[in-house]
């Protein structure tokens, strides 16, 4: 995996979730924003900007903005950046932005040493599998229906392959931790994990670690068919499989 991965559960409370990843960045420190313009791309990147210069003044943040329907080329944009910041907005749409480098961009980035980190659709895109969004399993509704993103059934796709396990965002703030059970249960995920708002969840050397003001919530399948759900506080973390 290289770098480690830092995935952000969402929020604005909190600028010191982007410290960690900023310490591990090189260079001028320049981190290239991804932000998927829905027609207030630079508006939305100065949120970040305003969030990653608080948490470090020595921060460069460059925009690279998507328009909507767009694709993300890697290997030009990423020229002279020292991270990157996947941030948030509509995630399905963010996952086929990056649809077509999904297998490129993970190698180009543990190559050129540049950190990864999202932020919400960020977060949930880094996954093997990704959970994208929905708020229906078989017609049941398992979580709120504006939570859906623009989905009715869950849904499931390709992701980045940067961890190997499902993220879900906003977890307790949304109520998204059901949806996230739902495909543990259904085997469309190995397992996952739920990141409140103004959480970082580190991961990297084989293990994640939490910090911030929430919680994580580590979703794994039981023997018997079922899950188990664990939460973990800032300061604790667990092994990766």
């Amino acid at each position: 995996m290289g770098s480690s991965v830092f995935l952000i559960g969402g929020g604005w409370d909190r600028a010191e979730v982007y410290e960690p990843f900023l310490r591990e960045l090189r260079g001028e420190r320049r981190v290239g924003c991804l932000v998927l313009d829905e027609g207030d791309g630079a508006a939305q990147f100065e949120r970040y900007a305003t969030a990653l210069r608080k948490a470090g003044p020595a921060c460069d943040p460059v925009p690279l903005l998507v328009p909507l329907g767009g694709r993300f080329e890697p290997e030009a944009a990423l020229e002279g950046i020292d991270g990157l910041l996947v941030c948030g907005g509509l995630t399905p749409a963010y996952q086929e932005a990056l649809a077509g480098c999904r297998e490129r961009l993970p190698g180009l980035l543990a190559a050129r040493g540049v950190p990864y980190a999202g932020f919400s659709a960020g977060a949930a895109v880094a996954a093997r599998r990704a959970v994208v969004g929905g708020w229906l399993v078989d017609g049941v509704p398992v979580c709120p229906d504006e939570t859906g993103e623009d989905l009715d059934e869950v849904e499931v796709r390709a992701g980045l392959g940067l961890v190997p396990f499902a993220v879900d965002v906003h977890a307790a703030q949304w109520g998204t931790l059901p949806r996230l059970v739902s495909a543990v249960a259904r085997g469309e995920v190995p397992y996952g994990v739920a990141v409140d708002e103004n959480t970082l969840l580190t991961v990297g050397d084989g293990g994640a670690r939490v910090s911030g003001a929430g919680r994580v919530h580590l979703v794994r399948p039981a023997a018997d068919g079922d899950v188990l759900v664990r939460a973990y506080s800032a300061g604790e973390g667990f092994e990766l499989r």
